[in-house]
């Protein structure tokens, strides 16, 4: 077996929420907010507030469904993917409320990205046509969009952005790589394309790294890889009992800490990317 480039001492359980009230419900969604806090969604459909030293939470909205992946536009207003009622819903920062943003097709709203620049949030779709999924794209100010990249994917999951902002990384978990799809100038998506395989089993989550790796978490085995093109496929970090990484799902960055969401567990778990190894 490879051994990881670092060992379970790198993470720790950032908050854990399985007694609290609100609970932390088996978290999917994880974001981090500008002023350090940190967002998760869960199954319950509340959005949740963790304080940036971990020591409190706060429901700031819900929507009574399941949350699956959420993400931050620069005003601090969340776009949250509910899984019960097949929509994007924006919790509103100016206003504190939760509202339905966009649906328009989509059936199964997993991960959202948000692309400022060009005025438009990128929202992967779990089951799409045929029962093969794709990728959607709504008008950030209206809300109004459609099937962006027709090209049938196998179970398209979390997404990046490429640092550059040439175009999205997006996992296939179905067929355990992440596939590439450019976004051309005029704003149409160019030919996808796999950049990474044998990512096992399970790939779940995305999240390019301060210094440009880019970190893949696994549904299953409880596994965070890296990736650059340079060095090609490492495990950062494994947990074989699935306790502190219990089946991580969307992850995200906060300097050179890593959180991650678990839906096998209640918590958040924060791991140290200072320590050696990596």
């Amino acid at each position: 077996m490879v051994k990881p480039l670092l060992d379970m001492s790198a993470a720790r359980v950032f908050f854990d929420g399985i007694f609290t009230s609100p609970r932390v419900a088996h978290p999917e969604g994880v974001a981090v907010h500008r002023d350090g806090s940190i967002w998760c969604g869960t199954e319950t459909g509340d959005l949740l507030r963790l304080a940036a030293d971990g020591g409190s939470v706060e429901r700031m909205g819900g929507t009574d469904g399941f949350l699956l992946g959420i993400a931050f536009d620069d005003l601090g207003n969340c776009f949250v993917c509910d899984l019960r009622y097949a929509a994007i819903f924006r919790w509103d920062a100016a206003t504190a409320r939760m509202e339905h943003f966009a649906s328009s097709g989509i059936r199964v709203p997993n991960y959202p990205i948000v692309d400022e620049a060009r005025g438009w949030l990128y929202v992967s779709d779990s089951v799409g046509e045929d029962n093969r999924s794709g990728i959607f794209r709504y008008d950030l100010k209206t809300g109004e969009g459609r099937l962006w990249c027709q090209e049938p994917m196998s179970f398209a999951n979390g997404m990046a952005m490429a640092p550059e902002g040439s175009g999205l990384y997006v996992v296939e978990s179905n067929a355990s790589c992440v596939s590439y799809v450019p976004i051309l100038a005029d704003g149409a998506a160019g030919s996808r394309r796999v950049v990474i395989k044998d990512v096992h089993n399970v790939p779940d989550g995305l999240a390019f790294a301060p210094d440009g790796s880019l970190f893949i978490s696994c549904y299953e085995p409880s596994r965070i890889y890296s990736w650059r093109e340079d060095r090609g496929l490492e495990i950062l970090i494994e947990d074989s009992a699935a306790t502190t990484l219990a089946h991580p799902t969307n992850i995200a960055f906060k300097g050179n800490k890593l959180y991650t969401a678990n839906l096998g567990r209640w918590h958040i778990t924060e791991i140290d990317l200072t320590l050696p190894g990596r």
